[in-house]
């Protein structure tokens, strides 16, 4: 079953740029390792240093062997630097509705 993780960072001020570009660049590699599906970066409209990071894997043993890897601490060594906190949840995506628009593509 799919499974999504919602991480939310609060950067360190005056790291945005610098947080978005690491994040892009690791999230390059990422996508790339067996069961990663998806990944978004979104910022908050309100609040410049705030984040999420949602990511979607095709099952839990594949999420957590990469969150528990070495290769993920190096991947991400920078990212978790310009952060002030961070807090993560993994959900089960049960339903998925496209709009109209999407599927017309």
């Amino acid at each position: 079953m799919t499974v999504r993780t919602v991480l939310a960072m609060r950067t360190r001020p005056g790291c945005e740029a610098r947080f978005e570009a690491e994040w892009l660049s690791a999230a390059e590699k990422i996508r790339t390792l067996d069961g990663c599906l998806h990944q978004d970066l979104v910022r908050d409209a309100d609040d410049p240093r705030s984040y999420l990071i949602i990511s979607d894997w095709a099952d839990r043993d594949r999420l957590d062997a990469f969150g528990r890897s070495e290769h993920r601490d190096q991947l991400l060594r920078v990212v978790r630097e310009l952060r002030e906190s961070a807090q993560r949840h993994t959900y089960q995506v049960l339903h998925s509705v496209r709009g109209e628009r999407e599927d017309a593509r």
